[in-house]
């Protein structure tokens, strides 16, 4: 198990007061989680707390713990071998790290969107269908209402209606990854984690993606790994930034992303948002 982190040597500038309104209760936060593979610390204490159907955006270089710390979120943190966790992660108040918890229904509720598009390879239409079926949405009619919103939801309709038979693997990169995306969303969740979705696309498809995403925030909490500042300015409420200077990952400073970018506290923000770090 990984020892208690101590606390830090000073407490970061930005607090949660500088996200959150006063009594606002957050759809995710973390307590002192800590991630570890083997002897190799990945993250330490990290503690934070997101909005509900807010975009927060985990900034920060290569190797700081971002998709580490995302992957305690839903759990898929235990399907690595090795991997240890520490600290407390609730989802909407509730402790999803507690004995026995519901893990089907916990990866339904927070969704994940990775860096490479993976459909299935299936149709277009049994890629919605199957995780439906899998979580016991049964009804053929149900099913297809389910099939047409989602990918109403994420623009892929109107480009598909005519060609849901065929394979998922022959639609375009932009496309699998919309069609990823309304995968997840065809289950309702209450929050997307997505790791650098738009990294392994095209400029163009890249910014459909980013404009959908954008669109996501009226009705879910998304967190979102990228390391393209720009686009964490365009799209996010939040930005939290992650840093590791000779040893885990940390949360240097989380707050809006006006302040995050016009008023930052911390000196590696600032050195990270002038392009003289990173």
């Amino acid at each position: 198990m990984i020892p208690p982190a101590a606390p830090p040597a000073h407490t970061p500038a930005s607090t949660q007061s500088r996200v959150l309104a006063a009594g606002a209760r957050p759809m995710v936060e973390a307590q002192r989680v800590s991630v570890r593979y083997g002897k190799h610390v990945a993250v330490e204490d990290v503690t934070v707390s997101i909005g509900r159907q807010q975009i927060t955006a985990l900034v920060g270089p290569s190797g700081c713990g971002k998709t580490s710390f995302l992957g305690t979120l839903n759990r898929l943190s235990d399907l690595i071998p090795g991997c240890e966790v520490a600290g407390r992660v609730s989802v909407d108040g509730e402790d999803i790290r507690a004995r026995g918890f519901d893990l089907v229904g916990l990866r339904r509720r927070v969704g994940m969107i990775f860096q490479k598009p993976n459909p299935f390879p299936l149709s277009v239409r049994r890629n919605l269908e199957f995780p439906l079926r899998e979580h016991g949405v049964r009804d053929r009619a149900r099913v297809a209402e389910v099939v047409e919103q989602s990918l109403r939801n994420v623009g892929l309709w109107a480009e598909v209606k005519d060609r849901l038979d065929a394979p998922a693997l022959a639609l375009s990169g932009g496309q699998q990854q919309r069609l990823c995306i309304a995968r997840a969303l065809a289950l309702e969740p209450d929050v997307l984690l997505m790791d650098e979705p738009c990294s392994a696309l095209d400029p163009l498809s890249s910014g459909v993606v980013e404009d959908l995403i954008g669109q996501l925030r009226a009705q879910y909490t998304v967190l979102i790994v990228t390391h393209n500042l720009a686009q964490a300015r365009r799209i996010a409420d939040n930005v939290a930034l992650f840093w590791a200077q000779g040893g885990p990952g940390r949360l240097v400073e989380h707050a809006p992303t006006e302040a995050f970018f016009e008023s930052p506290r911390d000196p590696l923000t600032i050195a990270y948002v002038g392009g003289l770090r990173g």
